[in-house]
C-alpha cells in the first residue's frame, strides 16, 4: 500500500537513494550469474567491497560506480542552471567538474575519451555518435535526474532524455528509446496520487510502441505470477542470456525490462526493489539502479535502512576518483530546489501572460 503522506521532496530523495544504493550494492556482484552470487555470498543484503577494471583499487563498501558518476554530472548541471538542462549544459559540467582520473578507475574507460572530445568544439549532441555502444544502458540507468527535474511532466521528461542522452548515444538509438522508460516512469511516479499501475500506464502511453512497449508488455505478462526474485531471475535466465561480446548483459532492453518487472513485483517498495535487482544476476548494479530509482520516485525513502544511507555517504566522502562528494541528501535536495525554481519561473510566466 502506497502512503498518501509521501512528500515530493522525499520522492526525490527516494529516487536518488534507490539509484545510488542499488548501484553501489549491485556493483560488487556485477557480471555474475545468480547461481554464482548464491554460491559466493548467499542472498546479498548489504554493501560489499569490490574492485573494477582490474586496477587494484579495493573500493569501500557503498562506493558507487560509473553510472552514478555519469548521473552526478547531470545533477551538477541541473543544480547550477536551476531547471531543465540541455546536452550543452551537461557537457559544460563535464568540462568543469569531471574528475580527470575517473575513466578506468570509477568510470568506463570510454568515458575518458568522451571527456576529451567534450573539451573540443564538437557540438554536445554529436558526442554520442562517437560512442560504439548505441544499444547499451549507458543513459537509461543514469538519467534519473532528468526525470526528476521534469517531475509530473512526462512530455518534457521524454524530450530531455532524448536531447541530453545524445551525449552518450546517437539520436533515435535503441539506447535512448529505452532511456525514455526510466525518465517517463520517474516523472509519472512523482505525480500526486501516482500508483504502480499509473506509472506502468505512462510507460505504455508514451514510449516507443513497436520496440519498447511490446517487449515490456510481453515480459510483464510472463512474470505476472512471480512472487519473488528467486522465481523471476530463473525465468529471465531463459530470456536474456547473452555472453561472448562487449557488455553482453548491459543492453538497455534487458536492464530496463527487468527493472520495470521488479518495480511491479515489489509494488514500488524501494528497499525490496534494490535487493531484487542486486540478486538478479548479470548487470546487477544497473537493474537495481533502474528498479530502485523508479520505486523511490513513487514510494520515497521510508523503506531504506538508515545504515545504507550513512555507509554510502561515507564511501563517497573518501572516494578519490569521484566527480562529486555530495551526500545523497545534498544531491536530492539540490534537484528538488532546482525543480521548485523551475515551478516559480513557470508560474511567473503564466501569471504574466494571463494578464488582461
Amino acid at each position: 500500500m502506497i502512503s498518501m503522506d509521501i512528500t515530493l521532496r522525499d520522492k526525490f530523495f527516494g529516487c536518488i537513494c534507490g539509484c545510488h544504493i542499488g548501484s553501489a550494492m549491485g556493483a560488487a556482484v556485477e557480471g555474475m550469474t545468480w547461481p554464482e552470487i548464491d554460491e559466493k555470498y548467499g542472498f546479498v543484503e548489504d554493501f560489499l567491497p569490490y574492485e573494477h577494471y582490474g586496477n587494484g583499487w579495493k573500493r569501500e563498501p557503498g562506493t558507487t560506480e560509473d553510472g552514478v558518476e555519469r548521473q552526478k554530472l547531470m545533477i551538477t548541471a541541473i543544480m547550477e542552471k536551476g531547471g531543465r538542462v540541455t546536452a550543452e549544459d551537461v557537457r559544460a559540467a563535464w568540462v568543469k567538474y569531471a574528475n580527470p582520473n575517473a575513466g578506468g578507475w570509477v568510470s568506463e574507460p570510454f568515458e575518458g575519451t568522451l571527456l576529451n572530445m567534450a573539451k573540443t568544439g564538437i557540438p554536445a549532441t554529436d558526442l554520442g555518435r562517437y560512442c560504439d555502444y548505441a544499444g547499451l544502458n549507458s543513459f537509461s540507468r543514469a538519467c534519473h535526474a532528468v526525470g526528476l527535474i521534469n517531475a509530473g511532466n512526462i512530455e518534457t521528461a521524454k524530450e530531455d532524455v532524448l536531447q541530453v542522452g545524445q551525449l552518450y548515444q546517437t539520436a533515435e538509438s535503441r539506447g535512448l528509446k529505452w532511456a525514455c522508460v526510466t525518465g517517463v516512469a520517474i516523472a509519472a511516479g512523482t505525480m500526486p496520487g501516482a500508483t504502480v499501475d499509473s506509472v506502468i500506464g505512462a510507460i505504455y502511453d508514451n514510449c516507443d510502441k513497436d520496440m519498447v512497449v511490446k517487449e515490456i508488455d510481453e515480459q510483464l505478462k510472463k512474470t505476472s505470477g512471480c512472487k519473488d526474485i528467486i522465481e523471476m531471475r530463473s525465468y529471465f535466465d531463459g530470456v536474456y542470456s547473452g555472453f561472448g561480446m562487449p557488455y553482453p548483459f548491459s543492453y538497455a532492453n534487458e536492464v530496463v525490462t527487468k527493472g520495470v518487472a521488479i518495480f511491479r513485483m515489489v509494488g514500488g517498495n524501494t528497499k525490496d526493489a534494490v535487493l531484487a535487482g542486486v540478486n538478479m544476476g548479470r548487470d546487477t548494479d544497473c537493474v537495481a539502479a533502474v528498479a530502485g530509482g523508479i520505486s523511490g520516485a513513487l514510494c520515497g525513502s521510508a523503506s531504506l535502512p538508515e545504515k545504507w544511507i550513512t555507509q554510502l555517504d561515507y564511501a563517497t566522502s573518501i572516494n578519490p576518483h569521484t566527480n562529486s562528494r555530495r551526500t545523497l541528501r545534498e544531491n536530492a535536495d539540490g534537484l528538488y530546489d532546482a525543480f521548485q525554481n523551475r515551478l516559480k519561473k513557470e508560474k511567473a510566466y503564466v501569471e504574466q501572460m494571463s494578464m488582461e
